[in-house]
């Protein structure tokens, strides 16, 4: 049986280890879910695999991601701002909520070169993973730290405590060592990883490691275990779109489990957001390779441009481009940049956008499916 969580006023240290019991897991409803999120999202592997530039999909995918689950945090920027704050160098990104959201697309990047190197998800990942979304030097939160999650919204009871999560000498380290266990030893938890990510997800949460910056870092976490395990080429299942559009949803089944131990609709939930979103990235995948085409072969037909296929791709890396871009990737100098700039902007390829007094060529066919 479950243990639930009895006082919401204080530390949850008896949150139980895992794996839970199969009776939470290897039901009807779960199984016949589990293969609709299944057969989704292999259709969304299917696809990125025969894709010549994988990257370009983390490119631009991820940016959408980064805001989106940022904006679950309730650190919100405009589509016009983020994009004009990754067309920059680094060094030049100003501050605020653009830079934060981008920190959380390098995280995403992180985590997936780490991954390459045949490393395992392990709690020295998890803690950098926090430190770049953060952009902070802090581990693990200490003891002393009273950290807990309140009731948000305005109407009565906002600002309630309803949950306070494990804190006491060496409690995060165990608990957080039993959920790397869980994870990546298939021998002694042989469970569908679908499942497992699902399942350590919510564990994930209810541990707490970090003062902040939690729901983040557990999000790539989903991504780069579904990676880690075969699943995906690269992290590009990207769920914060569907669980923002149902963030009342998200928080109910989660404090569902933790109030009355309802492992059920939380886990059939995380499987609709699995397979809605494994569609959804698909399609929108679809989308930017058939714009990408179509937009290369209108050049070469229509227009002297040369290097035609190196420009496109420069293009669909940013949805924002600059004449440096042109400059750095295509073509060396500044006056062809400008005049390539012009043609295309006759073509209705591009648009020029003025943001804070600084120009930009705006892709319009990359820019509204992102947006979508």
């Amino acid at each position: 049986m479950y243990t639930i969580n009895p006082n919401r006023n204080t530390p949850w240290n008896g949150l139980p280890s895992l794996p839970i019991g199969d009776e939470y897991v290897r039901t009807l409803d779960i199984l016949e879910k589990l293969g609709e999120a299944k057969a989704a999202m292999g259709m969304l592997q299917g696809r990125s695999a025969v894709l010549a530039d994988q990257s370009l999909l983390i490119s631009t995918i991820s940016l959408q991601e980064a805001k989106q689950s940022s904006a679950i945090e309730n650190v919100f920027t405009t589509d016009d701002e983020l994009y004009k704050a990754f067309s920059k160098d680094h060094k030049e990104r100003e501050s605020g909520a653009s830079k934060e959201v981008l920190r959380y697309r390098e995280a995403i990047w992180h985590g997936n070169k780490y991954l390459e190197g045949s490393k395992a998800i392990d709690v020295s990942l998890i803690i950098e993973l926090f430190q770049i979304i953060k952009n902070t030097k802090d581990t693990l939160r200490p003891n002393f730290a009273d950290v807990f999650i309140s009731r948000g919204g305005s109407e009565m009871g906002a600002g309630e405590r309803i949950y306070t999560p494990p804190r006491g000498d060496g409690i995060l380290e165990d608990k957080l060592n039993n959920l790397m266990s869980f994870l990546n030893n298939d021998e002694q938890f042989p469970i569908d990883p679908i499942l497992k990510m699902i399942i350590g997800h919510l564990q994930f949460e209810a541990i707490h490691p970090f003062r902040d910056g939690n729901g983040r870092t557990g999000r790539i976490l989903n991504v780069l275990y579904l990676k880690q395990q075969g699943l995906l080429d690269m992290p590009i299942l990207y769920m914060s779109k569907y669980i923002l559009r149902t963030k009342d949803q998200y928080y109910h089944t989660i404090s569902g489990v933790t109030q009355r131990a309802d492992w059920q609709n939380y886990i059939l939930y995380m499987l609709d957001v699995v397979r809605v979103t494994s569609k959804d990235t698909y399609d929108k995948i679809n989308r930017i390779m058939s714009a990408k085409e179509a937009i290369e072969d209108h050049i070469v037909k229509n227009t002297k441009i040369r290097n035609p296929q190196k420009l496109v791709s420069t293009l669909f890396a940013h949805p924002f481009t600059t004449t440096k871009h042109l400059t750095s990737n295509v073509y060396g100098s500044v006056n062809t940049a400008r005049l390539v700039f012009e043609t295309l902007i006759k073509e209705k390829i591009l648009e020029r956008v003025e943001i804070s007094g600084h120009h930009y060529y705006k892709n319009i066919e990359l820019y509204n499916i992102l947006g979508e």
